[in-house]
């Protein structure tokens, strides 16, 4: 897969990014509403970026600095819009996107990555924790409500 930093509103990013907004209304019932800003998404606040294979988008991934403290640091980065279109799943994408996150964070300072997700994406669970991420202390749009949970990885 190439991996290419995009503008938040580039058109590639804004399909993918419906997609996984209808994924999350059938398994949460309604669209993330973490309020975002499209600058949070440019350097050096954070990076959007499109995964193409043969040509077509098929992944996506941000990151966005944020004051969580997360393994003694409050110099933090968050994933966000970490997603697989279906036809391209069960290729290692998102293992290799979520590497490409951690390694552009780092590379713009951050010393640990964070992310909030929830208990209906067992996929990404099980992709965050054989990455090495750990349960960290709720946090986020979400951090009150039962299906969610929030993970971290020191950088």
């Amino acid at each position: 897969m190439n991996i290419h930093r995009v503008g938040y509103g580039h058109a590639d990013a804004l399909r993918l990014i419906d997609e996984v907004q209808a994924e999350y209304v059938v398994r949460y019932g309604g669209p993330d509403e973490t309020p975002l800003d499209p600058l949070m998404f440019e350097p050096p606040s954070g990076s959007f970026f499109v995964g193409y294979l043969d040509g077509e988008a098929v992944a996506t991934g941000a990151w966005r600095r944020t004051g969580v403290e997360a393994f003694g640091t409050t110099s933090s980065a968050e994933i966000k819009r970490m997603y697989v279109a279906a036809p391209a799943r069960g290729r290692g994408l998102a293992r290799q996107m979520l590497a490409h996150l951690e390694a552009d964070a780092q590379a713009h300072g951050a010393e640990a990555m964070v992310l909030e997700t929830g208990t209906r994406q067992p996929e990404a669970i099980a992709l965050y924790l054989s990455s090495g991420y750990v349960e960290v202390p709720a946090f986020g749009h979400y951090k009150d409500e039962p299906i969610s949970r929030c993970y971290g990885k020191r950088l």
